[in-house]
C-alpha cells in the first residue's frame, strides 16, 4: 500500500519488515498495547530533572538513574526501598532478596 506521506510510507514499510514482531502480542497477551507504564515511570525523573536542570557530570546521571531505577522496581513489588538499600549496604535489619529473584516470583 502507499500514500502520497513519506513518512507514513516509511512506517508501513518499516511495519511489514518487522511484521513478527507487531504481532508478538498475539503470542504474549501479557504484553501491554500502551506505553503508558513506562511513561509513569520517568515521569518523576523527568520532573526532577527540570527543577535541578539536571546533572553535572555522567557518573551523577547514572547513579541518580540507578537509584531511582531501583526505586521503581521495589515500589512495584511491594519492598521497601530503603529496607533493599539497608539490606545491601550490610544494615542490619530486614533480609530482602534480589530484585531479579522477587521478579521472578512474581
Amino acid at each position: 500500500m502507499k500514500t502520497r506521506f513519506v513518512t507514513l510510507d516509511r512506517l508501513l514499510a518499516r511495519i511489514r519488515t518487522d511484521r513478527q514482531s507487531f504481532l508478538k502480542i498475539l503470542q504474549r497477551p501479557d504484553i501491554p498495547l500502551h506505553t503508558n507504564g513506562s511513561e509513569n515511570d520517568i515521569r518523576s525523573v523527568v520532573t526532577r530533572r527540570k527543577i535541578s536542570g539536571g546533572t553535572h557530570r555522567d557518573q551523577g546521571r547514572a547513579a541518580r538513574d540507578t537509584m531511582l531505577s531501583m526505586m521503581k522496581t521495589c515500589n512495584k513489588l511491594g519492598v521497601s526501598f530503603w529496607d533493599y538499600l539497608g539490606d545491601r549496604l550490610g544494615i542490619p535489619g530486614n533480609k530482602i532478596l534480589p530484585l531479579p529473584v522477587l521478579l521472578a516470583a512474581r
